[in-house]
């Protein structure tokens, strides 16, 4: 077993309530079309899920993170356990049921693109809170969240961190129509530009981000390798430029680049400077094979930030 460091006493203390998957993920040159069969160069089965890969992330860059899902009775469940406390994650709020554990079938053709069908399995009965899981959202200061478990989980988390007084940071991935009472919750929604589009149907990231605010207080749209659009209520747009460098595998780079985000804001870093050290983390990911194993740790996004792209005034049109 890889040993980590404990997180210092003033580390960012963040609550992950999400998925937890087993990856079942095929490399090819071209992706198959409807009725096509290819043969792969690769297979690997690694663990992921949003929620665990954020939890991942934040832990490697340095966060004190709280896991808080579920996993199946199948061999797949203690795996995903072991992988989580391997980077450092706390996952004594990670139960077991009776469901097989989620799973995601990835195909990575070989441009480093992918595409993925999740089965949610034991992340489908995360419908609430259980016993101590709202004392392990009162003791955080950030609570990251996604949608690959059902939305009365998400909400009931949402409203438990809310009463608390800590941050709640959305993922609207996989995206489909939030409620109101979902969004009233939020203080961060961190969709991609697609996300942004499907939830208002504006294909302009600008306009996107400034129809978002009329819900929430902040928006940050990830753009892939054009970086990152931050937006918050009363002021002017600001854009984030990604890192150039040449992508082997794309799975996961948006969860590594909220856990990176959310560690940063944490660490009361201004938004542009979070969202730059974000994106440092996820350039590191895009190289690498795989989810959660290729997330780099806290010593790396430094070292790669050195020095750091600038932030600049967004284009609106």
């Amino acid at each position: 077993m890889t040993s980590h460091p404990t997180p210092p006493p003033t580390a960012p203390r963040i609550a992950v309530f999400g998925s937890a998957n087993m990856d079942l993920v095929a490399y090819v040159p071209t992706a198959p079309r409807l009725g096509e069969t290819v043969t792969g160069s690769a297979f690997r089965t690694v663990p992921g899920g949003k929620g665990a890969n954020q939890a991942v992330a934040a832990a490697r860059a340095g966060g004190a993170v709280t896991m808080i899902g579920a996993v199946g009775a199948d061999a797949f469940g203690p795996q995903l356990r072991t992988s989580l406390a391997e980077s450092g994650v706390d996952t004594s709020g990670l139960r077991t049921c009776d469901e097989a554990s989620g799973i995601a079938h990835i195909v990575v053709d070989g441009q480093g693109s992918n595409s993925i069908i999740v089965v949610p399995g034991a992340n489908g009965t995360v419908t609430g809170l259980s016993a101590g899981d709202e004392q392990r959202l009162a003791a955080t200061d950030l609570l990251l969240l996604q949608l690959e478990i059902p939305l009365p989980g998400v909400l009931a988390a949402a409203r438990a961190a809310r009463a608390h007084g800590v941050r709640v940071v959305l993922t609207p991935a996989p995206a489909q129509p939030l409620p109101a009472e979902i969004l009233a919750a939020t203080d961060l929604l961190v969709p991609n530009e697609h996300e942004a589009a499907a939830l208002t149907g504006r294909s302009d990231p600008a306009e996107a981000a400034a129809e978002l605010l009329t819900t929430v207080p902040e928006v940050v749209v990830t753009l892939g390798a054009a970086g990152s659009l931050y937006a918050t209520r009363g002021a002017e747009p600001v854009y984030v430029p990604a890192r150039k460098v040449t992508a082997e595998d794309t799975t996961a780079a948006g969860d590594t680049f909220v856990g990176a985000l959310a560690v940063a804001a944490g660490e009361g870093r201004t938004m542009p400077a979070a969202l730059a050290w974000a994106s440092a983390a996820s350039a590191l990911s895009v190289q690498r094979r795989g989810a959660s194993a290729a997330m780099p740790h806290r010593e790396e996004i430094d070292a790669s930030t050195a020095t750091p792209a600038s932030a600049t005034p967004a284009e609106t049109d």
